[in-house]
């Protein structure tokens, strides 16, 4: 008597191990990493009282630096915005000699430690800097007042907005273009109907990026911010203040604020970016 086996189906080898073993390590890593220094900075607040609480995160100082921080950190992050557009679609879209050393050069605040690019803006805007001195006779100060805040912010997060727009760019469908072209499409009818609702996502990813690392910059900005109490002081050296001051309750309490303004900022943006994706998805 034949006995017939059924072929036997076997699962696809896996690169990495299986889901229960790669899960465990995941929630291990961002326990270590994420989770237990957050918890001990939430803990660490709760030894202060409601009153010290809000004595802390809500002094002259303290408000001060939360509406420069925040507000350089908006302004940099929409200026990287229309100028990262800018630069991704010059390298996206044009051949001209150089553009290598360009699209390198993108990069650079990736590369640079930001106290160097702190001290490198410094001596370009300063009063007595290669730029400086010929804009101080005109009324024009960049150095050492909110102004340098935005400059140094802008700096250190072009990169974000360029690098994450110019892959969609790249993969973007030039047929479009050319089927609305034929169509009588103005210039500006192509780029606001047909490339900014696939590139809007991506810009808004961003857009998020330049300004989540803005909020928590502090190397570049020391440097060109002057530092001036209630005029540029920014709320990471309101943090570090406190700390060499001994005051490490203070301290988290205001880091506290900073980690859940950010949060719902974060939220919110990518809450944006949900609702573009699912327009988009309806209207293709």
């Amino acid at each position: 008597m034949a006995l017939f086996s059924l072929p036997q189906r076997h699962r696809p080898a896996r690169v990495l191990p299986g889901f229960n073993i790669t899960l465990g390590f995941t929630i291990t890593y961002l326990c270590l990493i994420v989770l237990i220094p957050l918890s001990a900075l939430i803990f660490k607040t709760f030894t202060l009282t409601w009153e010290q609480f809000w004595a802390a995160v809500t002094g002259p100082r303290v408000m001060a630096s939360y509406r420069l921080t925040f507000g350089a950190s908006l302004v940099a992050a929409l200026v990287n915005v229309v100028f990262g557009l800018l630069v991704a679609w010059v390298l996206v879209r044009y051949n001209f000699f150089g553009k290598k050393v360009v699209d390198a050069l993108v990069d650079l605040p990736f590369a640079l430690p930001t106290a160097v690019a702190g001290i490198s803006l410094t001596a370009l805007l300063a009063g007595n800097g290669w730029i400086g001195q010929y804009l101080e006779p005109l009324g024009i100060q960049l150095a050492f007042n909110p102004n340098g805040v935005v400059i140094a912010l802008i700096f250190i997060g072009l990169p974000f907005v360029v690098r994450t727009v110019q892959p969609v760019l790249e993969d973007a469908e030039k047929e479009l273009e050319e089927a609305a072209t034929c169509l009588g499409a103005t210039r500006w009818q192509i780029f606001s109907r047909v490339i900014f609702p696939s590139i809007a996502p991506a810009l808004l990813t961003g857009f998020a990026m330049a300004f989540a690392r803005a909020i928590g910059e502090y190397g570049s900005v020391i440097f060109i911010a002057g530092n001036m109490p209630m005029v540029s002081e920014i709320t990471p050296l309101i943090i570090i203040g406190k700390l060499e001051q001994y005051d490490y309750a203070g301290a988290t309490a205001v880091a506290v604020v900073m980690l859940v303004i950010s949060f719902v900022l974060l939220l919110v943006i990518n809450a944006l970016q949900a609702w573009q994706r699912r327009h988009t998805g309806a209207s293709a």
